[in-house]
């Protein structure tokens, strides 16, 4: 009698599941049920350091794509760490379809040791370290992790940035795109688009060394679209502020994605005016000491334009620096310190 108990509660708890459409998601040795949501703590160490990651895992109600997004891939870059903890309480898995795996902070060590671009623990910038190694040093065993447990689950995936300790950046979404990825690459193109940014900067990947299959990816984004999954890169937020308009711009990029991917109910933003920029200059600075701007970005230059100047450590001037092309700045170096070869400025070359 009890074996036929048993056996009617699994059988009532598989019609349940076929009827949601959906069953319980694994992920690192614990199940988690339709509509619930579950955090994680990843430990991992390379025998000199500790590091965590801390992921939230929501599973929705009914079947539908898995959804990776990183955050604090640079943890001085707040704005997207911030709003990963509105997105904790803003997305619901009880009325998600699909599973949603969120790293919110990818370097918690750089994020608690509040250091630009690197993680202190070994010096490595982790947006460089991709597809890491489970034998190597701290961040490369972060990047392997990230590669293999959450990009590797993923359909579709997006790493969000926004401008580091010195980087006046403007707000915009980016893809990558392949000549012989045409379906992964319009499918980022939408995910791009429909996150609401004025404009999205095309990252093309054709003929670049890190897309030989001997190579490293290097970034976190592109180790997702090297696997052929459309990836997507947000950049929002300047000078490692958190400023609330840019931390809500992000929360609504994503909700909007959500339902892009219809993995939430409702029409995602349409941006009729958005701005594609397939082509980006970068400037590097010729001297060491202080730079000064003219110019924020945003803004539109053209070329020939002085955007800024440099002095030595006594203020005496050493460059001009004019816009090599026309177009608008994505982001500038906003802070007075320079080094030499240092990139001072990158120009987003918009076509008339």
């Amino acid at each position: 009698m009890k074996l036929k108990l048993a056996l009617t509660a699994i059988l009532g708890l598989i019609v349940i599941f076929q009827v949601a459409g959906q069953t319980p998601f694994e992920f690192e040795g614990k199940t988690i049920p339709p509509g619930t949501k579950q955090h994680f703590t990843i430990n991992l160490t390379d025998q000199q350091h500790q590091a965590i990651i801390p992921i939230t895992v929501f599973h929705g109600q009914t079947d539908g794509p898995v959804l990776g997004i990183t955050a604090g891939v640079h943890g001085y870059e707040y704005a997207p760490i911030l709003a990963g903890q509105v997105l904790i309480e803003k997305i619901d898995p009880a009325a998600l379809s699909g599973t949603v795996i969120f790293v919110q902070i990818a370097n918690v060590a750089s994020f608690l040791g509040r250091s630009p671009y690197t993680n202190p623990k070994d010096g490595k910038n982790l947006n460089r370290s991709f597809p890491g190694s489970p034998s190597g040093s701290i961040t490369d065993r972060v990047a392997d992790f990230i590669s293999e447990k959450v990009i590797g689950r993923s359909d579709f995936f997006v790493d969000m940035h926004s401008g580091d300790a010195p980087e006046d950046l403007m707000a915009y979404s980016a893809y990558y795109q392949h000549d012989d990825k045409t379906t992964i690459s319009e499918q980022g193109r939408q995910m791009a688009i429909h996150m609401g940014f004025d404009h999205v900067v095309v990252f093309k990947t054709t003929g670049k060394d890190y897309m030989e299959p001997d190579k490293p990816s290097l970034y976190c984004s592109a180790e997702a679209f090297k696997r052929g999954i459309p990836a997507v890169d947000l950049e929002c937020g300047r000078l490692g502020m958190i400023e609330p308009v840019f931390v809500d711009k992000i929360v609504v990029g994503v909700k909007s994605l959500l339902k892009h991917l219809q993995m939430t109910v409702g029409q995602p933003i349409i941006t009729t005016k958005t701005v594609f920029i397939e082509e980006r200059s970068f400037q590097s600075s010729k001297h060491t000491g202080f730079f000064y701007p003219h110019k924020s970005s945003g803004d539109y230059v053209v070329e020939g334009m002085k955007i800024g100047y440099i002095t030595d450590l006594f203020g005496r001037p050493l460059q001009d620096v004019y816009a090599d092309t026309t177009g608008v700045i994505l982001f500038m170096l906003g802070t007075p310190p320079v080094n030499a070869g240092e990139t001072l400025v990158a120009i987003g070359v918009v076509n008339p």
